[in-house]
């Protein structure tokens, strides 16, 4: 039956924990906040969102951070009272350098209240905590190297952490160089038996991602490698529905078998482009008699199917905002603050977004959003939105980043008035956008809330505005699979995934306000 992948959408780099019959899964969240998603589940099968725990400035502040920048890689764990949570904030990609800082906080309970974050270190990113049978805990991170005649990947490193004494404590040891395949990241340490075993991601978050397995008797090493290499890849099967596989952790249940997270995508059939960005899939190990770990069927492949659970329904969501929170699915955009845009009080039973910067903005953005977790959906809205000015525009988009989106918009213009348009970004490094079809844009009535829609179907996308009792569509079908890892910059340079949601701007500074009454997600 078809099983994987567990978390669908964009949730990468999954860390997962057992707390007695309880199950979590962490997985990174970058520009998005709040940061972190934490799922949870009783028997490793089905999964709902439990917290998001970075959800205060003190814990995480993104304004200004580059697209997929922010939070990467988390390591939740327990040590029999607590949960940490150790995260890397990301304040710059491009170039030789990466600017990363690690922190650490913890909470009696997955939803909280987490404690004011420790500082760690700069000198990579994925931290990971191990707790050591000793009551010791120990940092493992991967170090970057920014040096141009050196790999930026420059190993593993060890460090004792004081909780007491807030901070890393002893030497500094380089642990795990890695193997040729280089891109060394994403550790995890685990005391099982005679040895401590070392899990490391390899090959770049692309089509060539592994996982690699090292072992040493003793902490600090030196560790060993798994002499048949890599135990999870799809990196020589390019027909394999799941790729991109590797960065991952393990759990064993309390039937003593053992499980891994990993990360992959699904490509769409054909287009070498994800969409649904790098995914959350789970499968069982092995542990064999001579002490490596294997993945249970003596295939590295990912498995798309096992065990016995029935497919899943597809996901139907209609929230019409009565609640007077955000739904649940949604995030929005770096901001620690968002009240200062996003209102449901201000007209009751409806959410209210105050026009803020430009879409693509890395710093202000009215938007709010949810995964896009099918190849296939239908997304609706209806708003209420009269702009008197072409500098202000509301609606529906589908979005990846700054140089990837298409929005279906309603702005104003003297020459047609209040009308819906397309406006795009494909992929432009400059961030340049293109309106497309602008003979094509529809003029609207006056004084009337409209209904808006985004109809997705592999990598065809069509939008369509309602008024006088029937739909009229807005520009031409466009590509889908723009909003994608791959598309842009390329897969080893986009980390996240496509969304659909609401949003406004307003360029003037007026934050002339859009509100919206509803909004349903149905997948095909």
């Amino acid at each position: 039956m078809p099983r994987n992948p567990i978390l669908p959408g964009f949730n990468p780099d999954p860390s997962v924990c057992r707390v007695g019959d309880d199950y979590y899964i962490a997985t990174s969240t970058f520009e998005w906040y709040p940061g972190v998603q934490i799922h949870h589940s009783t028997n490793l099968e089905d999964w709902s969102l439990a917290a998001r725990p970075l959800a205060r400035s003190a814990l995480l502040d993104l304004r200004g951070v580059p697209d997929s920048c922010g939070v990467w890689a988390p390591c939740l764990s327990h040590d029999g009272t607590h949960f940490w949570l150790v995260y890397t904030v990301v304040r710059r990609f491009d170039g030789n350098f990466k600017d990363t800082h690690n922190y650490v906080t913890r909470a009696p309970a997955i939803d909280g209240p987490w404690e004011e974050p420790v500082y760690l270190n700069s000198s990579g990113f994925d931290p990971s905590l191990f707790h050591d049978g000793d009551g010791r805990r120990w940092l493992v991170n991967m170090v970057w190297d920014h040096r141009p005649d050196r790999n930026f990947f420059g190993g593993i490193v060890l460090q004792e952490f004081s909780h007491p004494q807030r901070k890393l404590v002893g030497p500094r040891r380089m642990i795990f160089e890695g193997t040729p395949s280089g891109y060394t990241e994403g550790p995890h340490l685990y005391r099982i038996g005679e040895y401590y075993y070392l899990l490391t991601a390899e090959g770049g978050t692309g089509y060539g991602h592994a996982a690699t397995m090292a072992r040493s008797r003793h902490l600090a090493g030196p560790y060993e490698t798994d002499p048949d290499g890599h135990f999870l890849t799809a990196s020589d099967t390019p027909g394999w529905p799941l790729q991109r596989a590797g960065h991952g952790d393990i759990v064993q249940d309390r039937q003593g078998r053992y499980f891994l997270a990993y990360l992959c995508s699904r490509p769409l059939p054909d287009i070498r482009r994800s969409p649904l960005g790098r995914e959350t899939a789970l499968q069982p190990l092995e542990l064999t008699a001579d002490g490596w770990f294997r993945m249970q069927g003596e295939s590295r492949l990912p498995l798309a199917e096992w065990g016995q659970r029935d497919e899943a329904s597809p996901v139907h969501e209609r929230h019409d905002f009565s609640a007077g929170r955000l739904p649940d699915s949604f995030q929005w955009l770096r901001t620690p603050h968002p009240e200062a845009w996003m209102s449901f009080s201000e007209r009751p039973q409806w959410l209210t977004l105050k026009g803020r910067e430009s879409l693509g903005s890395w710093f202000e953005q009215a938007l709010v959003a949810r995964r896009q977790t099918a190849f296939g959906y239908r997304a609706e809205t209806l708003v209420d939105f009269e702009p008197d000015d072409f500098q202000q525009a509301a609606g529906l988009v589908c979005y990846y980043n700054a140089h990837k989106y298409h929005y279906l918009y309603i702005s104003h213009d003297p020459a047609i008035g209040r009308h819906a348009g397309v406006m795009s970004c494909l992929g432009d490094q400059s961030l340049a956008s293109t309106f497309i079809a602008e003979d094509a844009r529809v003029a609207l009535p006056e004084g009337a809330s409209v209904r808006l829609k985004a109809t997705v179907a592999g990598s065809a996308l069509d939008f369509a505005v309602h008024f006088d009792g029937q739909w009229h569509p807005v520009g031409p079908t466009l590509d889908a699979s723009i909003l994608s890892d791959e598309a842009g910059k390329g897969e080893g340079a986009n980390f996240t995934g496509a969304f659909v949601g609401l949003c406004c701007q307003d360029l003037s500074g007026r934050q002339g306000p859009a509100s919206f009454r509803w909004f349903e997600y149905s997948e095909s």
